[in-house]
This record gives C-alpha cells, structure tokens and sequence, in this order.
C-alpha cells in the first residue's frame, strides 16, 4: 500500500529541510515520529506534517480498497526535498546600493509503504 504526500511551498531552505528528511528515510513510521517529536530543527515540523499526511493518504487508500492497514507496518520508503520557487527580495546598503536577500521555498514529499511491499 504505497501512499504519497507532499507539501509544496514550505517557506525554509531546502539545505536545511533535507538534513531532517535524510533522518527519517527508511525507518518505521513510528520510529520517523519518534525521531521528528525530539529533533531540535525547526524543519521537523513541516516534514511531520508531511509524514502524519502520507499515513493518513495509507488509511484512506487502504480503505477505498478494502483492505486494513496498520500503522506499524508502514515504512517511509521515500523522503525527499525539491527546491521551491525563490523570492527575491532587496535591502537598503550603504550608498544608495541594493543587496539582494533570496527567501528560499521547498517542496517536501514523503513516500510511506508497507513492509511486505
């Protein structure tokens, strides 16, 4: 029961959402919440978000399908962060010049299945 979820448009850097996502890549469902709940990084918020929408996209699916799954058999197969569109914004510098400040978006996909698969 392959299930698929993706948050488009995260405002955060790519570089920095990816060293959550690498952590959670191939570890049980439970295990990738475990690590998320206790992780110190601000990007492990959208990318729980994310993980909590691809198992419910699972329960659904399955559902549909007529066929119970659960939980704890679930694995994140895939988890990957694609760079977003990028602002580009200006800051006042001295002598009338302008530097530019680029604010960084992501796109967060995480690809959960079951261990039988």
């Amino acid at each position: 029961m392959k299930a698929k979820a993706i948050a488009r448009f995260v405002r955060m850097s790519p570089r920095k959402v990816r060293l959550v996502a690498d952590q959670i890549r191939g570890k049980s469902v439970n295990e990738a919440y475990a690590i998320l709940q206790f992780s110190k990084k601000i990007a492990s918020e959208p990318v729980g978000k994310t993980l909590r929408s691809a198992v419910a996209n699972a329960q659904n699916k399955s559902q549909d399908d007529g066929v119970l799954v659960d939980v704890d058999e679930l694995v994140v197969k895939e988890a990957f962060v694609d760079e977003g569109p990028t602002l580009n914004r200006w800051r006042a510098r001295a002598q009338g010049r302008a530097a530019p400040i680029r604010k960084r978006t992501s796109h967060i996909t995480v690809v959960v299945d079951s261990k039988d698969a």
